[in-house]
């Protein structure tokens, strides 16, 4: 983490002036999110499962829900909810990303509470509807099926009655 946070030191020194978005799969440690403080101005987290064991089960990660979660208060709480320029670009913020799954697999409801409940419902949610059956998918039933589009209507609308108010298009 060192050279990274050096070299944008020096790009900043340099006249660097562009926001710096942090992207990543929500798997963070909090104490290298710590040092992130005050350099990243919008972190681009996923929230891929709200389950312990479907996520050890098609991620190989155990406690990524508690990893996460963790994760998604210190963003929040260095950055806030989004901010956009006059253009409509983001300047500092989160924005959490949910790749809604076949069957309920992802947890997308208790995601969306979650985010609602401990984050904030100005949260800019990007519900994620792209799934489609690839490389390994037949090995789990539930993943050999694309997401059905009534299935991520009903969640949008879901995430609506929660209060969100910032769902990406």
């Amino acid at each position: 983490m060192a050279p990274i946070l050096a070299a944008v030191e020096a790009a900043a020194h340099g006249g660097l002036r562009l926001p710096l978005v942090y992207n990543t799969g929500g798997y963070d440690s909090v104490a290298t999110l710590h040092l992130l403080d005050g350099v990243v101005d919008v972190y681009m987290p996923d929230a891929k499962f709200s389950d312990r064991g479907t996520a050890l089960a098609l991620s190989g990660v155990d406690h990524y829900p508690q990893v996460n979660r963790a994760c998604l208060r210190e963003m929040h709480r260095q950055v806030r909810d989004l901010l956009l320029d006059d253009e409509g670009v983001a300047v500092r913020g989160l924005v959490v990303r949910h790749l809604v799954l076949p069957g309920g697999l992802s947890g997308t409801e208790e995601v969306l509470r979650f985010v609602a409940r401990e984050i904030s419902l100005a949260t800019y949610l990007n519900l994620m509807d792209q799934y489609r059956p690839c490389h390994l998918a037949a090995q789990t039933p539930e993943l050999e099926q694309p997401l059905r589009w009534s299935e991520y209507r009903r969640l949008r609308q879901y995430a609506k009655v929660l209060g969100f108010t910032r769902l990406a298009s």
